[in-house]
């Protein structure tokens, strides 16, 4: 039976047998053949050289697409196994995906690679690349997987297919040359079409399957980019994301500390529990503004609320639990439980709609050891966490205020760069299909309501609702994950909430669940990156040090540190016996705004002497203009 191929421009091509990508370009233009590394069938990647076996869509994809990248990245993670098993022979695999930023394989060997190995691995890479090699897509029964694997000592690729594949299962394997690996694909027609616009950057541990109680494996990550120029740019961003690196600035600027005896756990120091306080204390006045009130919800619960909320049939493997007089409670991983107890406490009129409450609510979750990562991953956390329960008809007011509210607090704090997400169901969820549609579609007419536009993401919301999710790009062009809005008609339902309708009924309300920064811990380290450490004066931990340039001065640079106080300013005062140049030097590497420097000619003149961080000028001003003036500048935003 012929099979037709629809392109993108509507013109049909029919053909007697099963056509490749690849014929088709070839019959279009030679050059375009030439041009085109993957196509998309149906919309779906499909290899060049794979027959299409039904009438379908084709669009032919070159280098220069960005739907191509994903699959360079899976390329190069493919050619990175390879590479590993020709110089380390015994070196297992097991599994390496592409990621947002590249890729990376995990490895079963007895010795740890070294930044020598990776660099000796690299080039073995570039040398694969060069015999460009054709990647072959071959179907295998099962039992033939399992005894090549087997048979070639890969256990975990043995074990893999044992456990997840069914018996009556195709399996999919890619050959490059001598060397093959299980894979789903698609991939690009050879190694040579990979080029070389890739560098290996790190290594670390893993586990196998994400377990922490299974094997540890060494996971060997890289960056890969469809050409030199984007690896370079990403490159540069990396050598300044080293330098901006929150955990290395976080203890330069004495901030906090996290040590091993509360892995994922932050001890604040003094000037850090400053800038946390700036932060909250903001963001508790935007709570206020927007009618929230505060409340306050127990750390532990009994799990029997934690199996009434979904939590412990959807997310247990996440949480912490404790025991105490034969009752079993579980450490909270998240605020709503809590709030909807609140909630329930009191009888609702629908008039009382929409109850907006609010909490800095400290939470716990058990993440893998081996994804902690400073401040941006962590085991404790205290979330700006707020919960709206509405009638369904308020759900659009409710979130087209909420975007309002969070774009300006991103603003405030310095981000411009914000892309909205809408993240849809996920596979392991409550609630069946209808309830989801309509979650679904009350958030997209709410984005349509804001004027915004979005991206979505299936499969990635949470399992009780999905979510707008607001992605903030930093100054050196890395994207966050930061504030999230959900809407959740399975909650309520399953902990009793209700109000009373304009018909005396009780019906459950709607739960929005919105934070605006997240993490508390986590967007500190984010503001901590994205400015450097020089953090704006009204975040700043010390945002003025007076400095004495000899000690005649001392009693006047007291005195100034004194008016600065009552001023309302955060200061501190350096009278030691040290040359300027070296405390002026010492204060700025410490990222404060303003050294506030005196000497006999200002105490003379009741004036003081200002050098602003990064500014090359200073200036001379009376001091009561500096009090007024810097009083002002340090007020956060309003």
């Amino acid at each position: 039976m012929p099979i037709q191929i629809t392109l993108p421009d509507g013109a049909t091509r029919r053909f007697d047998a099963p056509p490749t990508a690849l014929q088709i370009a070839r019959d279009i233009s030679p050059s375009l053949a030439k041009r085109t590394l993957l196509s998309l069938v149906d919309g779906q990647p499909w290899d060049l050289n794979r027959p299409i076996e039904r009438d379908a869509r084709l669009e032919l994809l070159a280098r220069d697409d960005a739907r191509v990248l994903e699959t360079i990245r899976h390329d190069a993670a493919h050619v990175l196994a390879q590479a590993v098993q020709e110089l380390y022979p015994g070196t297992q695999i097991t599994f390496g995906p592409a990621t947002d930023s590249g890729f990376y394989y995990d490895f079963v060997r007895d010795q740890p690679f070294t930044e020598a190995d990776l660099e000796r691995i690299e080039q073995r890479m570039r040398e694969i690349v060069a015999r460009d090699l054709p990647l072959v897509r071959e179907e295998w029964q099962r039992d033939e997987a399992i005894r090549w694997f087997r048979e070639h000592g890969e256990t975990y690729k043995t074990e893999w297919i044992e456990r997840g594949i069914a018996a009556d299962e195709t399996i999919s394997v890619y050959r490059q040359g001598d060397w093959l690996d299980l894979c789903r694909g698609p991939h690009l027609p050879s190694t040579g079409k990979l080029g070389t616009a890739f560098k290996l950057t790190k290594v670390s541990g893993a586990y196998w399957r994400g377990d922490a109680r299974s094997a540890q494996l060494q996971r060997i990550y890289g960056i890969a980019f469809a050409d030199e120029k984007s690896l370079k740019e990403r490159l540069r961003q990396l050598e300044e994301a080293e330098k901006r690196d929150h955990r290395r600035l976080g203890r330069q600027l004495d901030l906090f500390h996290m040590q091993e005896e509360a892995p994922g756990m932050v001890f604040w120091h003094p000037k850090g529990w400053v800038l946390w306080q700036a932060v909250e204390q903001y963001v508790r006045r935007v709570y206020r503004a927007s009618g929230y009130r505060e409340v306050r919800a127990p750390l532990i619960a009994d799990v029997s609320l934690w199996r009434r909320s979904g939590h412990w049939d959807n997310y247990k493997e996440n949480m912490f639990f404790t025991e105490s007089e034969k009752r079993i409670y579980a450490v909270k991983p998240m605020n709503c439980p809590g709030h909807v107890q609140i909630y329930n406490a009191g009888l609702h009129s629908y008039r009382d709609l929409p109850i907006r409450y609010a909490e800095f609510g400290s939470c716990h979750r058990n993440e893998p050891s081996g994804a902690l990562h400073g401040l941006m991953r962590v085991r404790a956390f205290t979330q700006d966490d707020g919960h709206i329960f509405c009638l369904p008809e308020q759900i659009e007011s409710e979130v087209t205020a909420f975007h309002r509210q969070a774009m300006g607090v991103y603003a405030d704090f310095g981000f411009t760069q914000v892309t909205v997400k809408l993240a849809l169901r996920p596979e392991k969820r409550l609630g069946g299909d209808a309830v989801w549609d309509r979650a679904e579609n009350a958030l997209r007419a709410a984005l349509r309501a804001a004027g915004v536009e979005w991206v979505e993401l299936p499969g990635e919301g949470a399992f009780y609702g999905p979510k707008i999710e607001y992605h903030l790009k930093d100054s050196i062009g890395r994207s966050w994950q930061l504030g999230t809005m959900q809407v959740d008609f399975m909650m309520p339902q399953r902990l009793g909430a209700e109000y009373v309708d304009e018909h005396s009924q009780r019906q459950p309300p709607v739960m929005l669940h919105r934070a605006i920064v997240g993490s508390m811990e986590r967007f500190i380290g984010i503001l901590i990156e994205h400015y450097a450490g020089a953090l704006p004066m009204w975040l700043a931990p010390v945002q003025v040090t007076v400095a004495t340039i000899v000690s005649d001065a001392d009693t006047y640079a007291v005195g100034v540190g004194e008016q600065l106080k009552a001023a309302g300013l955060r200061l501190e005062v350096d009278v030691r016996n040290e040359k300027i140049n070296y405390k002026i030097r010492e204060h700025s590497l410490q990222k404060i705004p303003v050294i506030a420097v005196v000497g006999r000619r200002e105490a003379d003149e009741n004036t003081v002497t200002l050098r602003r961080h990064g500014e090359p000028r200073q200036e001379t001003l009376a001091l009561d203009v500096v009090c007024r003036q810097l009083a002002q500048q340090a007020q956060p935003p309003a």
